[in-house]
């Protein structure tokens, strides 16, 4: 008889629930949130596990890199799916949720997820520090800011230099403003540093990084931009076409159709947000800046006339991601030729 598995992980705790092929529960256990916990739990059974379900979080890709390695049938399952798929629960446990990724095992009602790789991991952690230093340089900057308006002195336009000397001249001679901008300008100065070193670590790895090189060559895609596609596509051969990539990334319109009503909606929003946004600030670039964009770019000004510059900038993000992959999968430069012969053929 065939048996499914699910395992529900919290930070501290796995409820892991094994059902046989008609349904019936066989066993619910809670073992420790650790592979080795896991891995024995699973192989004292006593029984072969045909599948295992684990859901897309924090620390499943740790636990299902430990459980590959042990050679247990393991899927990693997208959060979207399941959640729709045990919102009609009443009650929402730990337990209750083992029990329903094991039934979707079972009945193979589930899509697969991707599993990045640890250099991948590596590379993500690190944009993540970096857009974390920035933002917070951001919310100091402005605070600085708007405190110092609330007593009419006017910062004005800077830079990253000359930011700290124009806050200490505007507080010369207020002692508590001077004692306020001290504290934070220290920090300014720490966390500027900070970003400096991983904006500078950011741009060895993508020199560094062949497949990065490659993707720069396509106009409006820098080192960042570039970096953070691959990162997070890990593996190009995952998806059996380019075009997929688009819709992979939340840039392709939602659908929904019954009966006489068939509607287009916006961009469905789904996927990494992280490379959705620099995908829009490529595509930014390319029709805002006096850049040699090719066909890409005429094609997306000529979409602007019809449908504006916001949807024409998301189209040409979408399109952006069908080119680099369909690049990095055939290890190709950016051709403008290329490109304006294919674009002459879609228009």
């Amino acid at each position: 008889m065939k048996h499914y598995a699910g395992i529900d992980v919290s930070l501290n705790s796995c409820s892991v629930c094994v059902v046989d092929e008609s349904g019936k529960i066989v066993r619910e256990v809670k073992v420790a949130s650790e592979p080795v916990a896991l891995i024995h739990c699973i192989k004292s059974l006593g029984v072969r596990v045909e599948r295992i379900g684990l859901e897309a979080g924090p620390l499943s890709q740790w636990l299902y890199g430990a459980l590959r390695e042990s050679r247990l049938p393991v899927e990693l399952l997208e959060t979207r799916h399941v959640k729709a798929a045990l919102s009609a629960m009443p009650v929402k446990t730990d337990r209750n949720d083992a029990r329903g990724l094991a039934q979707l095992m079972r009945l193979g009602w589930f899509r697969p997820v991707h599993c990045k790789s640890m250099a991948a991991q590596e590379v993500r952690a690190l944009l993540t520090a970096r857009k974390l230093v920035q933002s917070k340089l951001y919310d100091i900057e402005m605070s600085l800011r708007g405190i110092l308006r609330g007593f009419g002195l006017k910062v004005g336009p800077t830079t990253s230099r000359s930011f700290a000397a124009r806050i200490n001249h505007l507080t010369a001679g207020h002692p508590s403003l001077e004692m306020v901008a001290e504290a934070l300008l220290s920090t300014h100065a720490a966390a500027l540093c900070a970003f400096k070193n991983l904006e500078k670590n950011v741009r060895q790895i993508s020199r560094a990084d062949a497949r990065v090189r490659l993707l720069m060559s396509t106009p409006g895609v820098g080192p960042l931009v570039a970096l953070t596609y691959v990162s997070a596509i890990d593996d190009p051969k995952r998806f059996t076409s380019s075009k997929r990539v688009g819709a992979h990334f939340g840039l392709t319109p939602k659908k929904y159709q019954s009966g006489e009503t068939d509607i287009s909606g916006r961009i469905s929003k789904i996927g990494d947000s992280t490379v959705r946004a620099v995908l829009y600030e490529a595509a930014h670039i390319i029709l805002t800046r006096p850049i040699h964009g090719g066909a890409l770019k005429s094609w997306a000004m000529r979409l602007a006339k019809r449908a504006g510059m916001k949807k024409a900038k998301v189209a040409l993000a979408r399109k952006l991601a069908v080119v680099l992959h369909r690049m990095w999968v055939s290890a190709s430069t950016f051709d403008f030729e290329k490109a304006n012969g294919c674009m002459r053929a879609a228009a």
